[in-house]
């Protein structure tokens, strides 16, 4: 009789009627799976910070494109595509100062990478052995330069009396090291592969060897994010020329030729970019010029990054300083 009574007084478990997901109060926040809600306004922000970026790029690759009838017609960049002519980059490749610099700017940028990273890499190794000479008093000096540093005088005569004047070097030596990724590199070497190295020192290995052999695979991702960082320091580089290369056009890299052509005005005479002339039956436009400038220096970034990109988060956890 008690059977059936408990039988009869017990009620299946409903589940609940609304579709409304609740997260559950023993599982963290950010553990609870997203609501339609949630999604819907992170792809709205993501299409917003989408629209900020491609926007600008957007109308300076139409810009770039347009006749000076269209540019006319829009009143100054053009956002919707009318007459359309490649006169710009024609010229531009066709020889004269933009040509020329692009390859110095190509050249600078691979050697100023490839040496900043075999810097930053001994530096970095050095740094993160706890038996090598001075490691401490050298970390502290280097991150002393992070925060004081002697001003733009004493760096332009200390490049300018050691000969950088008018030499490429000065544009590669002077900024080759960044502490902060010396550190981002230091903090992986210390806490990567700490029984694999031991094991390695047993069996006779040297630094030189564990540095190649274990480390530099390991740190791959660090090592892309870290170079893409130095590439596109050196790329965009142009106040160390303005310094110490301000009158030399011919051995301008494209970053100081887009800060003279299209900040200030400035065109060169004899390289065949001078606004205003004709190219072929069409008259150019100096501001779509201007614009297949600003995308020849932005293009080569924009097609790296979708490479690099997937190492960016990996190889900055790796490398991040953990309390």
């Amino acid at each position: 009789m008690s059977a059936v009574t408990a039988g009869a007084n017990t009620a299946p478990f409903a589940y609940p009627t609304n579709n409304k997901r609740r997260r559950d109060p023993r599982r963290p926040a950010w553990e609870t799976p997203p609501t339609r809600t949630g999604q819907g306004i992170k792809a709205g922000v993501l299409a917003l910070y989408m629209a900020l970026i491609l926007g600008p790029l957007y109308i300076v690759a139409i810009t770039s494109i347009s006749t000076q009838g269209m540019i006319n017609k829009a009143g100054g960049l053009v956002v919707v595509p009318g007459g359309i002519t490649f006169n710009a980059y024609r010229l531009i490749f066709s020889g004269g100062v933009v040509a020329r610099a692009a390859v110095i700017s190509v050249a600078i940028t691979a050697v100023g990478t490839a040496f900043s990273m075999v810097v930053t890499v001994l530096a970095a190794y050095g740094l993160s052995r706890s038996g090598s000479f001075g490691h401490r008093v050298i970390l502290a000096v280097m991150m002393f330069t992070m925060f004081f540093s002697g001003g733009l005088i004493p760096f332009f005569l200390v490049v300018s009396d050691l000969g950088g004047y008018n030499q490429y070097w000065s544009l590669i030596v002077p900024t080759a090291l960044s502490v902060f990724n010396i550190l981002i590199m230091r903090q992986f070497f210390s806490t990567a592969a700490v029984e694999l190295i031991e094991s390695a020192r047993i069996d006779g290995a040297g630094e030189w060897r564990i540095l190649t052999r274990i480390m530099l695979p390991m740190s791959k991702a660090t090592m892309a994010v870290i170079a893409l960082f130095y590439a596109v320091g050196y790329w965009d580089s142009w106040f160390n020329v303005l310094l110490f290369m301000p009158a030399e056009s011919q051995r301008w890299p494209l970053s100081y030729v887009l800060y003279q052509y299209v900040t200030l005005g400035q065109s060169f005479a004899g390289s065949g970019i001078n606004s205003g002339q004709y190219f072929g039956h069409q008259p150019l436009a100096p501001l779509s010029l201007q614009m297949a400038i600003v995308m020849i220096v932005v293009l080569p970034i924009l097609i790296i990054m979708p490479f690099v990109s997937k190492y960016f988060s990996k190889g900055v956890l790796l490398g991040a300083i953990k309390g």
